[in-house]
């Protein structure tokens, strides 16, 4: 009985899909699209679902009692948001909103808690997740106590680039602010429009319809 469960189990593990799993609608999952600028849930909203981005740009952020507004993160598609309810947060602690048409799943807390139980191929998925997503918060963090304005600019304008990724930087498609740079690497707008100003005329920067990052502005990152 016991070889029969176990090889049942194994069968069961091999045959599950995580992305086939975040792509259908069932056991209380649900796929809504999102157009640009819509909020997907705001800062003190009840925490009672985790979310898989499908496809599209979203943005993570946070304002302060003073009304003071910080960007603390920017994600693409393939990745979680919002799995601080599975912890015991009963609030959200940060606003979600969309910066391009979007499809998201969302998971409600007890479904996530469930197939994150009984599906070892979607922990080590959504594990891998944590990983990323911590590593990432520990370069902003060192980012943001150790490095000018100038060079946290050029470092978001690389990630956002997906730099390395394909050997060489990308164009960013989405059309993203200096209000929302200046969000991000804490300072003002008009100090993100004096940075890009210098980088275009550098050559380390362009604009041609989309913002295009060229590898040169890898320099004031590696500039002591």
């Amino acid at each position: 009985m016991r070889a029969r469960s176990a090889l049942a189990t194994k069968v069961r593990e091999k045959s599950f899909n995580p992305n086939l799993f975040l792509a259908t609608v069932d056991g209380g999952r649900t796929l809504v699209d999102y157009r640009k600028n819509e909020i997907i849930f705001a800062q003190s909203d009840p925490a009672d679902a985790a979310f898989y981005l499908q496809k599209g740009k979203i943005k993570l952020a946070v304002t302060s009692k003073q009304g003071k507004q910080a960007v603390v993160a920017i994600l693409g598609a393939g990745e979680f948001f919002g799995e601080g309810c599975l912890i015991g947060q009963p609030v959200r602690l940060a606003t979600a909103s969309t910066m391009t048409d979007s499809s998201i799943m969302r998971v409600p807390k007890k479904e996530m808690i469930r197939i994150l139980h009984s599906e070892p191929k979607f922990s080590e998925m959504f594990i891998a997740h944590l990983l990323i997503r911590n590593s990432r918060v520990e370069e902003d963090l060192v980012d943001q106590l150790f490095n000018s304005s100038e060079k946290r600019l050029a470092r978001t304008l690389l990630v956002l680039a997906n730099f390395g990724k394909e050997g060489i930087p990308q164009s960013i498609p989405t059309r993203i602010s200096q209000e929302t740079l200046a969000d991000i690497i804490g300072t003002t707008r008009p100090r993100v429009s004096f940075f890009m100003n210098k980088f275009r005329k550098l050559g380390f920067i362009k604009y041609n319809g989309e913002l295009t990052i060229n590898s040169s502005l890898l320099s004031v990152v590696l500039r002591d």
